[in-house]
């Protein structure tokens, strides 16, 4: 066929290697298994069936494939190990060590909570004094979802005042809907998520939300913020049983709807603290507690819900 010897040779071997050939020689008749033929003994071939080396073909790869497939179930099993070592809240459990993680950025913060939504295996439990801050409602409604697929047990509590804002009640509403259990309280100290009684997370500074969050694993420490969740849950009311305030101000106290007209006519908090014969200490905290109750960010904007809700009549 004119093809040098280097040809032919390579030839020869693909052929052998598809099994279409096999070598030959003294040794071939006393062997079963003609491929064991003594290749220093050999070198002819003969040709085999067409059919039996396409049957021997295939066998070939059957079984290479079982070994690809074992292969790839024991680096599973592996990774799954590893997934359980270093990923789930069990694990975490057995670990008495406690780590503390400021989350000064904001797409960190959301990345965490996501994170806790993969992990979290048993309860998630949040106290929010404001409905929706800076997340958008949609983001958390979604985690909410996802968490309770997975059967995980979604504790929530919120400000009861809530309730007069439309954009918040809505959102405690699609809360309710997918099956997180909300309660209501007339006063919710801080914002805090715990999940699995093994993560925490805390604000730096409750009266400031921008000051960024504090991260808290290991069971140590997070179960004495699991047994103030577990008070505040106790206390407050189930989301459904509650009696709505009314408009106009019903539900607050005389000193702070004064306090809030006086400062809605732009009285600085020193005027506001005379007139009312109380310290500046306590029209920070009064101001604080009705940014609270109404789920405002800014003294600007409690005087546009206040004003909303005809709080300011």
């Amino acid at each position: 066929m004119g093809l040098s010897e280097d040809d032919l040779a390579r030839c020869r071997e693909e052929l052998i290697d598809l099994g279409l050939v096999v070598r030959t020689g003294q040794l071939h008749a006393s062997r079963l298994e003609p491929d064991a033929a003594d290749e220093a003994e050999t070198d002819v071939v003969t040709v085999i069936a067409p059919e039996i080396a396409l049957l021997r073909l295939l066998e070939r790869e059957r079984t290479r494939l079982r070994n690809h497939l074992e292969q790839a179930d024991r680096a599973h099993h592996t990774l799954k190990t590893l997934a359980g070592n270093f990923l789930r809240t069990e694990t975490l459990a057995q670990t008495v060590g406690v780590e503390i993680e400021i989350l000064s950025d904001y797409r960190r913060i959301q990345q965490v909570l996501e994170d806790i939504t993969v992990t979290v295996q048993g309860n998630l439990a949040s106290m929010h004094p404001i409905a929706r801050g800076r997340e958008i409602p949609e983001r958390a409604l979604d985690r909410d979802r996802r968490q309770i697929e997975k059967g995980v047990q979604v504790r929530s509590i919120f400000s009861q005042r809530l309730t007069s804002v439309p954009e918040d009640a809505e959102h405690l509403r699609m809360k309710a809907k997918l099956g997180v259990q909300v309660r209501l309280s007339p006063v919710v100290p801080m914002n805090m998520i715990i999940a699995d009684e093994q993560f925490a997370i805390l604000p730096v500074d409750p009266e400031d939300g921008s000051a960024g969050a504090i991260l808290a694993h290991g069971s140590a420490i997070v179960r004495s913020y699991q047994t103030l969740f577990e008070h505040c849950w106790h206390t407050a009311t189930p989301y459904g049983e509650q009696v709505l305030p009314a408009r106009g101000g019903d539900g607050l106290s005389e000193q702070q709807r004064a306090a809030l007209r006086m400062l809605a006519s732009g009285m600085k908090d020193e005027k506001v603290a005379r007139s009312l014969g109380v310290s500046l200490r306590t029209v920070s905290r009064m101001i604080s507690e009705l940014m609270q109750e109404l789920g405002a960010s800014s003294r600007f904007e409690l005087g546009v819900r206040a004003a909303r809700l005809g709080w300011l009549d």
